[in-house]
């Protein structure tokens, strides 16, 4: 997918949450297939710009365009899709295990359905907020962190998605490397608490 493009898409998400505007939302489509129908089509309204941005969506999301169009491309997913098949060709200790291979071609809207329809209905709250977020789990290690929902909702900015006692999120120690390695930039906010972090491209 396009960083860009989901970018802007998450943004609108948590500007809309649970309103006729959020590009997802179980609160305004009635069946899970329809939501990801209607992310499908905004995302590919914004992409080709074919959307009406609001400006404030936009602001401080790189442009890089052959990079978008890389990754929005047949080849790359073509490229993503032989790399899992040979994953499998390598590892998998039976036959058996190929029948797995179409989930993994498609885990990225997999993944966008879990958060994005049961992350809204299902779990618990660490944090009242203004929308339906929920926490899909205790210890997030199956959504890499972004089964803490409801958290990430109340510190949208906030890099560790893990928040209380027992909770921990395994792709913060990954953001903490490449901040290490100059790929990111990891600058603090005074306003957010327990030293919460936003990032940005270096």
């Amino acid at each position: 997918m396009s960083p860009r493009a989901y970018g802007i898409m998450h943004r609108m998400h948590h500007a809309y949450t649970d309103t006729e505007l959020d590009p997802h939302s179980p609160s305004y489509d009635s069946t899970i297939i329809k939501m990801m129908k209607r992310t499908r089509d905004i995302y590919a309204a914004i992409f080709f710009n074919r959307y009406p941005v609001e400006e404030r969506f936009k602001k401080n999301i790189p442009e890089w365009k052959w990079f978008d169009h890389w990754a929005n491309s047949i080849f790359s997913r073509f490229l993503w899709a032989a790399f899992y098949t040979w994953l499998y060709v390598q590892f998998a200790p039976s036959p058996w295990w190929y029948i797995l291979l179409p989930i993994h071609y498609v885990i990225g809207p997999i993944h966008g359905m879990i958060i994005n329809w049961f992350a809204h209905k299902y779990g618990e709250t660490n944090f009242e907020t203004d929308n339906t977020s929920k926490n899909l789990f205790k210890l997030d290690w199956l959504m890499l962190g972004e089964g803490y929902h409801n958290n990430h909702h109340k510190f949208p900015s906030r890099g560790n998605f893990a928040f209380m006692k027992g909770e921990f999120d395994p792709v913060y120690p990954v953001i903490k490397l490449l901040d290490k390695l100059n790929v990111i930039q990891i600058t603090k906010q005074e306003k957010i608490q327990q030293s919460d972090t936003i990032i940005k491209a270096a």
